[in-house]
């Protein structure tokens, strides 16, 4: 079975130790890198059809819906594979406050789930892939990584974050933790989803002035590449790369990051075959920018006239950056 099943608690605690003698054995005796998979907003594991692994986190999802795509399968995983990858569940039920406060905590529980991984197999890197509120999980993991883990590989080596609702500078912070500048992280992001960064920013007041949800990109940062999947420049280089993705059919969409055909090609290679990808030759590859927020809505003139871009996210005064 190439799946493992592990959910936090929102007292952050951990539904199984993979520490157990069984669970060890299947961790430690896999080859490869291990594949941690978090859902995002409403989502909650034991809850009929909005827990994960009956959904999005399943190889055979239970769930009929259009949404409902089983991640592992999409990523190649089948029944007799030895043990790849973990469903990382967490309570993202109630209203957008308590999933965002419930997410911070999952994120000590996945700290430490990444760092017991490193210590059973430390020949395996462990990877990410999350989607929505799941990505201010992994960041709130960084950010509470101990120092120690950061040696020749980090607890945490490479996270893919699809359509991440978080703050930059929750990011800017998590990734400059010392246990997470050895992390790569790639922000999969799309114009698609500028109604939803929004509704975020309206739901959470934003940290620091200036700041936007991370789906603006992170200027500036070494560690983390944005790519944008409804610019045209973009595809064009994923495809230069080898990796066709088809282009956005829809104005509005949260699940497109997951949804749009040919993305999990680029998932399988960015997250299963690292060597096949590099930070470096990826960052060289795709557009430095992204377009302007709104710019799927309105033409880029009448974007630039409402939403002036703003530079630098200053701190408010009384709050932590």
């Amino acid at each position: 079975m190439p799946l493992l099943q592990i959910n936090a608690g929102t007292d952050g605690a951990l539904s199984r130790d993979p520490r157990h003698p069984v669970c060890a054995a299947r961790i430690a005796q896999g080859t490869g890198p291990i594949i941690v998979m978090v859902h995002g907003f409403k989502f909650a594991p034991s809850q009929g059809d909005d827990c994960p692994h009956r959904h999005i986190l399943s190889l055979s999802p239970q769930v009929r819906h259009r949404k409902a795509l089983s991640w592992p399968r999409a990523l190649g995983l089948q029944p007799d594979d030895p043990l790849r990858a973990i469903a990382f569940g967490w309570q993202g039920l109630g209203n957008v406050r308590q999933a965002w406060d419930n997410a911070d905590r999952a994120g000590h529980a996945l700290a430490a789930l990444t760092c017991m991984l490193r210590q059973i197999a430390p020949h395996r890197p462990v990877h990410a892939l999350a989607h929505s509120m799941g990505a201010r999980v992994v960041m709130s993991a960084l950010a509470h990584m101990p120092a120690t883990a950061q040696r020749n590989t980090p607890a945490l080596s490479r996270a893919v974050l699809l359509n991440p609702a978080t703050y930059q500078s929750h990011a800017r912070q998590a990734l400059s933790h010392p246990a997470a500048t050895l992390t790569e992280v790639i922000n999969i992001t799309t114009r698609e989803n500028d109604l939803f960064d929004l509704l975020l920013e309206c739901a959470i007041r934003p940290p620091c002035r200036s700041d936007h949800s991370l789906g603006a990109g992170l200027p500036g940062q070494r560690n983390l590449i944005t790519l944008q999947l409804d610019d045209p420049r973009c595809l064009q280089a994923l495809a230069g790369l080898g990796y066709r993705i088809a282009p956005a059919q829809t104005r509005i969409c949260h699940w497109s990051t997951y949804l749009r055909p040919g993305v999990f090609d680029l998932y399988r290679a960015l997250l299963l075959t690292p060597d096949a990808l590099p930070f470096t030759r990826l960052r060289h590859a795709v557009p430095p920018d992204q377009q302007p927020r709104w710019s799927r809505l309105a033409p880029p003139a009448a974007v630039a006239r409402l939403w002036p871009r703003r530079k630098t996210a200053t701190p408010l005064r009384g709050t932590p950056a």
